[in-house]
């Protein structure tokens, strides 16, 4: 779920911030060079980084059941996956030379 501004939403809720001067000017840089307004730019980035973080939690919440289907899933004997093994015989497309 990609959370970005957009000229057709009414923006309704007003955030403040404060900057230090080297903050504003490389932010006005980057949103210039994003072809972006201001507060477009600072918009979608803090955007990104929430869901980043969101997306980043390690902690899960599930119902019983669920940690149970799980808890099953993991006590499965494990299966010869003949595509996960190619896919780790190879070399990295990095490491390849």
């Amino acid at each position: 779920m990609t959370v970005s501004a957009s000229p057709t939403i009414t923006r309704s809720s007003r955030l403040g911030l404060r900057a230090t001067h080297q903050q504003e000017v490389i932010l006005r840089r980057a949103a210039d060079v994003a072809h972006k307004s201001l507060t477009e730019f600072i918009l979608d980035s803090a955007c990104l980084a929430a869901e980043q973080t969101l997306l980043d939690q390690r902690l899960f919440m599930v119902s019983g059941t669920q940690y149970q289907a799980l808890m099953d899933l993991l006590e499965q004997p494990e299966q010869t996956n003949e595509g996960l093994h190619n896919l780790f015989s190879r070399k990295a497309p990095w490491d390849a030379q």
